[in-house]
């Protein structure tokens, strides 16, 4: 492993453990004596390459990134914490592989998105609806929003 300081070829893993989204997390050290810096690396397993089917039928490669742009502008200036947010994409991630082999529905990943922002903020939970169920006019937000308000009894 190089150390990204020096970039020397010499170090040492000080701590491993697992973390979220089936992941290695080792804590390293650069044994270089003018160096000696320390760093976190994560190894992941490298699965079989995940395809997403989009509305239009084209086939593009999984792209996590996708989902965490999505829902971090779902959130802004929302009282969402970048953690959170990790989270939600990690457990949307997870979802994804346990459930679909090879390729997965764009629908299918937004119907995950969808459920995972209702659970951490609603206001991002319909930003996120508008765009994703392309909403038209206001009536598509009234339709949306009557079960947020039934449930907190404000209908």
């Amino acid at each position: 492993m190089l150390c990204p300081f020096c970039r020397k070829s010499e170090t040492r893993v000080i701590d491993s453990r697992a973390s979220e989204d089936f992941a290695i997390r080792r804590r390293r050290e650069c044994l270089n004596l003018k160096c000696g810096r320390r760093f976190t690396t994560y190894e992941k397993i490298e699965e079989t390459p995940l395809k997403v089917i989009k509305k239009d039928g084209t086939r593009v490669p999984f792209d996590r990134g996708r989902i965490f742009r999505g829902v971090e502008k779902a959130c802004y200036k929302r009282p969402v914490s970048a953690e959170q947010i990790e989270r939600l994409v990690a457990q949307v991630e997870s979802e994804i592989y346990q459930n679909y082999e090879g390729e997965v529905p764009s629908r299918s990943i937004g119907e995950l998105v969808f459920n995972a922002l209702r659970e951490v903020d609603q206001v991002a939970f319909v930003r996120f609806a508008s765009v994703y169920r392309e909403f038209q006019d206001v009536n598509d937000f009234v339709e949306e929003l009557e079960p947020i308000l039934r449930q907190t009894g404000r209908s």
